[in-house]
């Protein structure tokens, strides 16, 4: 995809902290976590049930930053190709996203991208780079440790520059569900009917896959010959079923099997319309 570099002035980005796992759970079930922490079953052997769990039951924390806070955005952004990446990607989804906002009257914020190494505090909490890039509703921020993408590539088999940017577009998709206010509106149901939190949570997560797929699709034009199959083999490869080859049960997916979430970035990619996304997320 042939995205605009990026305008230091014109994009929020912080470094985070490094190092090791600073201890504790990543951020709450409304905090958007990861791609999915089940990759961390996979690719390093960490029991699902209870990573899941203590992500669901931690509370948000106040924020720390590590030293990277002290470098500028241009140096922040430039530390590796795949950082590069993300900043194009956050400039290209706050661009496409801010109008929407104000052609529905609802105000915007642009999230702050957080890059960090191994692990970090965010405002969800402790988080590891075993979790893979999430968002934290608490400070509208995006947490990524780039070397996310490199294992994504050599585990999932799921490479290629668009594969990176659906994980960024999917993580932006939540902070647009936090300044909806779907995403409180999700966790209100899941403390009012816990029995259903999982199931709450696969269609917040599809919501976010279609919302990736709309800012696809409303950029089109810069769309390459590959692109999408690289998107679908993404979705595909982080799909609930793929990750856990079926030791977890379907009542615990929170994302969404392959099918769902290949099926909720096509209909983003197709429609190019946000109300698309409206059909994985109806709250009463």
């Amino acid at each position: 995809m042939r995205l605009n570099r990026f305008d230091p002035s014109s994009i929020n980005v912080r470094g985070g902290g490094g190092g090791g796992f600073p201890g504790g759970a990543g951020g709450g079930i409304g905090c958007g976590t990861v791609v999915i922490a089940l990759i961390a079953a996979l690719v390093f052997g960490v029991d699902p049930t209870s990573m899941l769990g203590g992500m669901q039951q931690s509370g948000p924390t106040s924020a720390q930053q590590g030293d990277g806070s002290a470098q500028s955005v241009e140096e922040l952004c430039t530390q590796n190709a795949y950082a590069t990446e993300a900043c194009n990607a956050l400039q290209s989804l706050d661009q496409t996203w801010q109008p929407e906002f104000q052609r529905a009257g609802i105000a915007f914020r642009q999230p702050t991208l957080n890059f960090y190494t191994g692990g970090t505090r965010s405002g969800c909490g402790s988080a590891s780079s075993s979790m893979g890039p999430f968002y934290c509703p608490a400070d509208e921020g995006i947490y990524i440790d780039t070397s996310f993408y490199d294992q994504m590539a050599r585990q999932l088999g799921a490479g290629g520059d668009f594969a990176r940017y659906y994980v960024m577009a999917h993580e932006y998709g939540h902070h647009i569900q936090n300044l909806t206010g779907v995403a409180s509106q999700i966790r209100s149901a899941q403390n009012q009917n816990p029995q259903a939190a999982n199931q709450l949570q696969v269609r917040m997560e599809l919501q976010a896959d279609c919302y990736a797929g709309v800012w696809a699709g409303k950029n089109r034009n810069l769309i390459e010959p590959g692109d999408l199959e690289e998107g679908m083999t993404a979705a595909s490869a982080i799909g609930d079923d793929a990750l856990t080859g079926g030791r977890v049960s379907a009542e615990n997916f929170t994302h969404g099997t392959s099918a769902q979430r290949m099926e909720a970035l096509r209909a983003g990619i197709q429609s190019a319309d946000d109300t698309v996304c409206d059909r994985y997320v109806q709250i009463r």
